[in-house]
């Protein structure tokens, strides 16, 4: 999220919260793509990290972006933490590392997400090189280590940090050490919604196998194929991870909503002044655990909406669902994801098809493939089957959706060449992790340092 909201309108009732997302659901011709990526800053001599400060850190570079671009800044506490285009149609923002995100504007066809991804690289690198900076397209820091990572000066993120270790083991490292593609996609009613979280969160490990590309931790091999993936197994495991419920014939808004109320908040805003609330839950909220603690002590519905912002589900639902499976990558892959699941969700045909796929899958089917992918990736086994068998199937399901779509470029292709990087995974039996971890241990002699070179934007 790269803006946290401070809508000021009180919550009167759960109706109300349930409402909120409800709002979401829109027809079919206003549903559109929006695709965010993060990617890795380094300096280019050395392969360090970037700072936020200094004449060649993070704040240069936003800075540079917003003369460039025009974007209005984002501010907290004097710093400039991103940058949000004046209409909303898209935003960049930091992560906790310094990881550089591009929340991107919501597009109708892969064809344009992908021009959006090659003119945002395009501007940044512009800035970016006369720092010295590149930018490294992988879901897992490989070299540095956590003390050496840089920290962003975002109030939200002082909170999360004092507050991970408390409720998981690997909090720390999602914050600062994991790098996501991600594609937030529409929803016409609520049983829209249901059949698309439903199939979504079945096929949320495929997606992380798929593209597993973290195979690093600290300049060695972490003999995983996602290390995100496993970050994201005991990261807070009250807000994250696969839920249960979701799986209901009968789920609904107000499922999430009870989920939701009872997860323990991060903060709330005031004046623009962040306020630790991770001591209660949105429901305690409600009933006036802060009315003593915190000015204006009332929720809000932008209390409600930054709460609901904070929530870590595979598949995070606001007004739209969010595909959260998937580690950064090239920029192939920044096309490839959108592509995959607007093939399986989008198109009548294709969401039937994987519907019917995943309709006897069990809560603990998928929750077994899902700590498995980390360790194995598409070498997994899934209901007695190798997981690439099940991934041809699912990508042939995606690319009909795609072609039936029938959006088309200029040159008369559609969106189905998008797809092409998966099929190269299913065909070759290997990930982007295995590649390079055959390539350090051949090619690269034993050494992180060509990851820099061959995977950096």
């Amino acid at each position: 999220m790269a803006r946290d909201t401070t809508d000021s309108r009180p919550v009167e009732s759960l109706d109300e919260l349930v409402a909120y997302l409800a709002a979401g659901c829109k027809p079919r011709e206003d549903w559109r793509i929006g695709t965010e990526h993060e990617k890795f800053p380094f300096y280019v001599d050395g392969n360090g990290p970037v700072p936020y400060g200094g004449e060649r850190g993070i704040r240069a570079l936003l800075e540079g972006m917003q003369r460039v671009l025009g974007w209005e800044p984002i501010m907290d506490a004097g710093n400039i933490i991103g940058l949000v285009e004046p209409t909303g149609r898209g935003a960049i923002s930091l992560e906790p590392g310094g990881q550089f995100e591009l929340s991107g504007a919501p597009l109708e066809t892969i064809h344009q997400t992908c021009r959006e991804g090659n003119a945002h690289l395009a501007q940044l690198r512009e800035i970016a090189e006369p720092l010295g900076i590149r930018f490294l397209g992988l879901g897992g820091s490989p070299k540095w280590t956590l003390a050496e990572t840089p920290k962003m000066p975002k109030s939200r993120y002082d909170i999360m940090t004092a507050y991970m270790p408390k409720v998981g083991t690997h909090g720390l490292d999602m914050m600062y050490r994991t790098c996501t593609i991600q594609v937030n996609l529409d929803f016409a009613s609520e049983a829209d919604m249901r059949r698309k979280m439903q199939v979504s969160l079945k096929l949320q490990p495929l997606a992380t196998a798929l593209f597993a590309n973290s195979p690093f931790t600290e300049g060695r091999p972490n003999g995983l194929k996602s290390w995100r993936g496993e970050i994201w197994r005991d990261t807070d495991n009250q807000r994250s991870g696969l839920l249960d419920f979701c799986f209901s014939p009968e789920f609904g808004f107000a499922d999430y909503v009870e989920w939701a109320l009872d997860v323990p908040m991060y903060f709330v805003i005031r004046d623009g002044r962040y306020h630790d609330c991770t001591h209660v839950t949105f429901r305690q909220f409600m009933e006036g655990a802060l009315r003593n603690s915190v000015p204006d002590g009332v929720p809000t519905m932008g209390d409600w909406a930054n709460h609901l912002s904070t929530l870590f589900p595979d598949v995070r639902l606001k007004r739209f669902l969010e595909m959260r499976g998937a580690d950064g990558g090239p920029w192939r892959r920044i096309c490839a994801l959108p592509a995959f699941w607007v093939g399986l969700l989008y198109e009548d045909e294709a969401l039937d098809a994987a519907e019917a796929l995943t309709r006897d899958w069990s809560f603990a089917d998928v929750l077994a493939m899902r700590d498995a992918v980390p360790g194995q990736g598409i070498d997994a086994g899934f209901r007695g089957a190798p997981l690439r068998d099940l991934a041809r199937e699912v990508l042939a399901i995606s690319r009909k959706g795609l072609k039936n779509r029938n959006r088309c470029n200029r040159d008369g292709y559609d969106e189905t060449s998008f797809l092409s990087p998966l099929d190269e995974v299913v065909a070759r039996g290997t990930t982007s992790a295995d590649e390079m971890t055959n390539a350090f241990h051949t090619r690269w002699g034993g050494s992180i340092e060509p990851v820099f070179l061959e995977y950096a934007y």
